[in-house]
């Protein structure tokens, strides 16, 4: 959820709504091995493995012949090999924006990650949605998080990617171009001036290292799964960058190594659109995805729940209870999931298993 991005008339604009809870650190960090893709992070066989890394087979000691008492075991008892059957179960995440402590709860609340913290979901799929920083007081611990999960779950034989967010073009904007003046469309801007405003914390840029960098400018930004047309944003500005997820993934990658300020700024101020599939006209909006890129049900972050519902007041509201968000909001003829429960405003931060209801 992104503000002062030179939107234009068509796009509502909302007001920066203060943070009341602050959540305590929780800093999960270690190495992280190179990969072609964020989501694919496997540690290499010559390093050491991060604490708490479990491998895929156990590590047995080994027991000569005539150290063992030899049992007579009926093979009736033992049970048969189960076969593998496909894919692990699929999972999404909303958007994070720096509430560590949230997240780490709602992934143990899902069984996805134990007590400690570690991939305990064998060949599940887990895909985030975006916005991993700002607003939140720990952007880059949730980064180390997902980077960290990446790893183990591929172990284990399942996976966690992520999706570029607008958030994530924002401080890679913020971190390359600094006050460098850009055209917005409604006069001169800054991405350090939009970072700011939009909830950009100086822990996280202080802790930004150059492979959290690297990370986030290889995200894809649209991907396909189980039927599901995964993105970040309520727009049709996808359509902009390709007529396949493919070439739209190759073009968002090709515009952030291209290193141009208002090439950048014009994809950062494309993503942060909203709303596209809420009002009259929305469900077209959402068939004119699916018909490009496939799929049969569009999942996206971005846009709060509490805002698609209207049920937002303003900061200065007496009453900070904040928004109730029950879970994932369908809506545009059942043809759209919004999936940003609010965190943000003391609302809900969601991980839901796909499809809804099973």
């Amino acid at each position: 959820m992104t503000q002062g991005a030179g939107q234009g008339p068509e796009v509502e604009r909302t007001a920066t709504l203060r943070d009341f809870r602050v959540p305590a650190y929780v800093h999960e960090t270690g190495p992280y091995a190179q990969s072609t893709h964020p989501g694919d992070v496997v540690p290499p066989s010559d390093e050491t493995y991060p604490e708490g890394y479990t491998p895929t087979q156990r590590d047995l000691p080994v027991i000569n012949r005539g150290d063992t008492v030899q049992v007579t075991v009926d093979p009736a008892s033992v049970p048969a090999p189960q076969p593998v059957t496909g894919p692990g179960p699929l999972y999404v995440v909303g958007d994070v924006h720096g509430y560590l402590d949230e997240l780490v709860a709602a992934l143990q609340e899902q069984g996805l990650i134990d007590a400690a913290g570690q991939w305990c979901a064998g060949t599940a799929r887990l895909w985030f949605l975006g916005d991993f920083t700002d607003r939140g007081p720990d952007g880059i611990g949730v980064i180390d998080l997902v980077m960290r999960l990446s790893a183990e779950a591929a172990a284990a034989g399942g996976y966690c990617k992520a999706l570029m967010g607008n958030h994530e073009l924002l401080l890679l904007g913020a971190k390359r171009f600094g006050d460098t003046p850009v055209n917005s469309g409604a006069g001169t801007a800054t991405f350090q001036a939009a970072w700011l405003l939009n909830g950009g914390q100086k822990t996280d840029m202080d802790r930004l290292q150059d492979h959290h960098l690297q990370w986030m400018a290889r995200l894809d930004a649209v991907e396909e799964v189980d039927g599901h047309l995964l993105l970040h944003s309520d727009t049709t500005a996808y359509l902009d960058y390709g007529r396949s997820i493919e070439e739209v993934n190759d073009t968002v990658r090709e515009t952030l190594t291209r290193n141009d300020a208002d090439e950048v700024w014009d994809l950062f101020r494309k993503f942060t659109k909203r709303f596209s599939f809420r009002d009259e006209g929305g469900a077209d909006a959402v068939r004119s995805l699916l018909d490009t890129y496939g799929g049969t049900r569009v999942v996206h972050g971005h846009s709060p729940i509490p805002y698609l519902l209207g049920e937002v007041g303003s900061e200065d509201d007496e009453d900070d209870t904040g928004p109730v968000v029950a879970g994932p909001h369908v809506y545009a003829d059942g043809l759209a999931i919004a999936m940003d429960g609010g965190v943000t405003m003391a609302g809900k931060l969601l991980v839901r298993k796909l499809p809804l209801g099973v």
